[in-house]
């Protein structure tokens, strides 16, 4: 069933209740709730990659894994020289690919860089990356989504704690958490330049959000997001019962992270710019239905739905 709010250009569909085959309802109540998960955390063996059983268990217990160095300085070196042409290339910001820090011209993102640009479409394809992708959930993957973040020195702006996986299903119908995140760090980051802060162990918990989506709600979220976050009642209790963490590391080291563990970013008000590249590889076994909100997808460039070739094999 679909109520309409508001009134003529302003009206939103929203819907009175989730879909039966929903199981990760959230943005449908009037106050935030935190449920178990109800799907795996690690997907794999220690015998399907180069990962170790120790290493899988701290996966499954902490929500993340964090590598010191998985590329070499060439590799890095010809990343970041890419991330600095695209910043200054005005084109760039132009794309519907960009997304512009609130009050400024400067880049705070670029997404699909794995389409459009052929040395970051090697890194998504690296095939280390991918390999260590594939035994944490399983099955072969493919590349859902990409994009670089900016966090340029002094003025680069917050990213407000969230769970990916509460958007990706709502948003772009991503069934079951069978997906994560792998941030390459293309230049150092450390404790004061706003780096990936995470509260491990939260990925066994789904914290459900307040506030119907409004449509094309992603042109306002991917620059500040505000519907799609948690409560603050329901944050205070995940710090409380697990901390926080900040897996910082140079240029050239690796941190994947589950797609329901919730993390942010602080702004940089340091000289340090903190520039990552993000993919999120999901399990071709759970690709994209029709969004949970009852709107239209995002756009492809966000969350792919087309092309679900498996990683690591072009």
């Amino acid at each position: 069933m679909v109520n309409m709010t508001g009134v003529g250009a302003a009206a939103q569909p929203v819907l009175a209740e989730p879909r039966a085959e929903d199981r990760y309802p959230s943005r449908f109540a009037a106050k935030g709730q935190m449920k178990d998960r109800l799907d795996p955390v690690v997907w794999g063996t220690p015998e399907q990659g180069s990962l170790s059983k120790t290493q899988l268990l701290f996966y499954e217990q902490n929500g993340y894994l964090n590598f010191d160095q998985l590329l070499t300085s060439s590799e890095v070196q010809s990343c970041l020289n890419e991330l600095r042409q695209l910043s200054a290339d005005e084109a760039v910001k132009q794309a519907d690919e960009a997304v512009i820090e609130p009050g400024s011209r400067e880049l705070r993102s670029v997404f699909a860089v794995h389409r459009s640009n052929a040395v970051l479409k090697a890194l998504c394809q690296h095939p280390t990356l991918v390999a260590i992708a594939q035994q944490l959930l399983g099955s072969e993957v493919y590349i859902h989504q990409s994009r670089i973040n900016y966090k340029g020195g002094f003025r680069g702006k917050e990213f407000y704690w969230h769970s990916d996986f509460e958007t990706w299903h709502v948003e772009d119908g991503v069934p079951a958490m069978r997906l994560l995140s792998c941030s390459i760090a293309l230049t150092a980051n450390t404790p004061y330049n706003g780096p990936l802060m995470i509260v491990p162990g939260s990925h066994q918990r789904y914290v459900t959000c307040v506030g119907a989506t409004p449509e094309d709600h992603y042109r306002a979220s991917l620059k500040q997001q505000e519907v799609g976050v948690p409560d603050d009642s329901s944050l205070t209790r995940l710090v409380q019962d697990f901390g926080i963490a900040a897996p910082t590391g140079l240029a050239g080291s690796v941190t994947f992270f589950d797609c329901n563990l919730m993390h942010g970013s602080s702004s940089n008000i340091t000289p340090l710019p903190r520039s990552n590249v993000f993919v999120v590889y999901n399990s071709v076994h759970n690709q994209p239905v029709e969004p949970f909100c009852g709107l239209a997808p995002r756009p492809n460039f966000i969350a792919e739905r087309q092309d679900f070739a498996p990683a690591g094999q072009r």
